[in-house]
């Protein structure tokens, strides 16, 4: 599927939502899964990958419903969990693949997760080596350690584990399969990598606790909860980055959430000299949620490396397009994690840019964008990625002429409906 866009030369202007975040969206239905009682979340997020994850769950004998943008688990606990007749299909979801691994390494029963082309490719061995350590018997059966996964669990025992890559699904898989552990596991490293599970887990009941750089938790009986979404940081990023690159706009943005462990782009953005604002902050089911305001500016270029790459991981592609823009040199420097993807989204990004006459060098680990460019309208590819379709979309509008996105389909993963709103804004 194809999508078109024209540069525009008026600004983007309104006011609306972005889709429930996907992160949260997936812990719930989850860890809803895992717990004793009634969990309902809304809006629950209605993208492919979500519903990935439920498909998954009812495989597992889970009952659950989603009525419009509430979803209902039915939570009896992992005890309850069956196994399946056939294989476990993540689509495109590493979450739900890697998440799914740490809960049901818990479980005495035999599952076989398998993904699509893009997450057969994705590297297994950060979660198998773990749970094999804690008594799960897990094997990566693809090639090189990747999908398909084969998991019997049972029998497990708690580890210290320090982290060796700053992974979040790798922290949650090891969190999930803690509570079924006998003893303590303690998981080291990884507090600059966003923080959903712990957070839920903390609301449901588990017996979980925080040192200095280690998250920790005991068996537990999770209790099934109320929760109430906010709206995707990562999706809002998109429309934040085409109001700051568009002259003459100004968009608010509703109830998103700003937990600090995804709002790295934020921080960026101003140091470019963008203009965001954020107001009516407050905290509901121990997430941070508030709304944001966003005009257009003259933007300078910077250098993002260290802590703050995992806090803006998913938004590392839109911050090439912005250095596009931007006066001087942009420099990205420790974000090798994307080269494994659902593309590599380092060489992705920079080859497409480079097709609509940015100039940009690749990195080992990141990128140099020379700004500011003059971008034209150009044939791009989507290369299957979510976000790199739509930093794609965000360039072409501030690019001269007509762009062609191939692969658009790919942006339901995250954002169903993308194309359509950002037209009602411009």
């Amino acid at each position: 599927m194809e999508m078109v866009f024209n540069g525009v030369s008026r600004g983007l202007r309104g006011e609306t939502r972005v889709p429930p975040d996907k992160s949260i969206s997936h812990r719930a239905a989850i860890l809803g899964a895992m717990a004793e009682g009634v969990t309902t979340a809304s809006p629950f997020l209605r993208s492919g990958d979500c519903m990935s994850t439920l498909s998954c769950l009812r495989a597992l004998g889970v009952g659950l419903e989603l009525e419009g943008d509430t979803l209902r688990v039915e939570g009896k606990g992992v005890s309850a969990w069956r196994e399946p007749e056939g294989w476990l299909d993540a689509g495109n979801s590493a979450t739900t693949m890697r998440l799914l691994a740490g809960a049901l390494s818990g479980i005495p029963i035999r599952c076989e997760i398998r993904g699509d082309a893009s997450l057969s490719r994705r590297p297994m061995a950060r979660i198998v080596e773990p749970l094999r350590a804690m008594g799960a018997e897990v094997e990566a059966v693809g090639e090189g350690n990747r999908p398909p996964l084969v998991i019997r669990g049972g029998g497990l025992k708690g580890i210290d584990y320090a982290m060796p890559v700053d992974s979040a699904q790798l922290k949650s898989a090891l969190l999930l399969a803690g509570l079924q552990a006998e003893g303590e596991t303690r998981v080291r490293g990884g507090k600059t990598s966003r923080d959903h599970t712990e957070r839920m887990l903390a609301l449901m009941g588990a017996d979980i606790w925080f040192e200095e750089d280690a998250v920790a938790v005991r068996r537990s009986t999770l209790e099934g909860h109320e929760i109430r979404i906010p709206g995707d940081i990562s999706s809002a990023s998109f429309l934040l980055a085409a109001a700051a690159l568009v002259p003459g706009s100004r968009l608010v943005l509703r109830d998103v959430g700003l937990n600090p462990t995804r709002a790295g782009f934020l921080s960026v953005l101003n140091s470019m000299g963008a203009l965001v604002m954020e107001s009516s902050y407050r905290e509901t089911d121990n997430e941070p949620r508030g709304d944001l305001e966003a005009a257009s500016a003259e933007l300078a270029g910077v250098e993002v490396d260290g802590w703050r790459i995992p806090a803006m991981i998913d938004e590392v592609p839109l911050l090439a397009v912005l250095g596009c823009r931007a006066k001087g040199e942009t420099v990205v420097r420790g974000a090798g994690e994307l080269r494994v993807k659902e593309s590599d989204r380092i060489a992705a990004i920079c080859a497409e840019l480079i097709r609509m006459g940015g100039r940009l060098e690749e990195l080992e680990d990141g990128f140099v964008v020379h700004g500011p460019a003059k971008l034209v309208g150009a044939r791009v590819d989507s290369h299957g990625d979510h976000r790199i379709a739509m930093a794609l979309a965000v360039a072409a509008l501030c690019a001269e002429g007509e762009t062609v996105i191939s692969g658009w389909e790919c942006v339901d993963i995250s954002f169903p409906g993308f194309a359509e709103l950002l037209r009602t804004l411009i």
